[in-house]
């Protein structure tokens, strides 16, 4: 995976650093309401599985601790996820903030800096986001910033608890990133 190499994006709110066992009893801290956790294909109900979580991001990916940067505090955690050097791609997901952290600068920020990265670092052609069907608000947000609805794949994951999710894929290509950009950047700006 040399194309997409461990990196610390950092934005005028939140810093986003590759995580590691350093980060997860701060993580765990802050990630104990299973609220959290109900559309996340993988089961998130101890540190242990949290672990095996971030251990997978890791494997598959790049998987950042959100870190808000006035306090120092973990408030999260999001990947890059199927990195595909060969046609340019990259997924953003396995995003979750900390409730006390939610409708705040900082998870807008965080996909500023992810989707900086992509498109202009990496030179991304497209990047893709997808969610369960059910969660309203992921679905609305995607939406909202610019990112185009392309489908649903019926029966796409068996969740732990034994739930089929259809999943909602989101995309950005590189021509509209710049619009994408100028709307994050409005938002972060209120």
């Amino acid at each position: 995976m040399t194309w997409l190499e461990p990196v610390t994006l950092e934005g005028d709110h939140v810093r986003l650093e590759p995580a590691g066992p350093e980060h997860l009893d701060a993580m765990w801290a802050v990630a104990q309401d299973p609220e959290i956790w109900r559309y996340i294909p993988l089961s998130v109900t101890s540190r242990d599985e949290l672990a095996f979580m971030v251990d997978y991001l890791r494997a598959v990916g790049l998987a950042f601790a959100t870190v808000q940067r006035s306090t120092g505090a973990v408030i999260g955690g999001t990947a890059f996820l199927a990195p595909d050097a060969a046609n340019q791609r990259v997924e953003i997901g396995a995003t979750w903030i900390t409730p006390a952290a939610q409708r705040s600068a900082a998870n807008t920020e965080a996909k500023v800096l992810q989707l900086t990265h992509a498109f202009e670092v990496l030179g991304c052609a497209r990047v893709e986001f997808k969610t369960d069907s059910r969660n309203v608000r992921s679905r609305a947000a995607l939406a909202r910033i610019g990112a185009t609805e392309e489908g649903t794949l019926r029966h796409h994951m068996l969740l732990s608890d034994g739930v089929w999710r259809d999943s909602v894929y989101f995309s950005i290509l590189d021509s509209e990133w710049p619009d994408v950009d100028r709307r994050l950047r409005e938002r972060l700006a209120r």
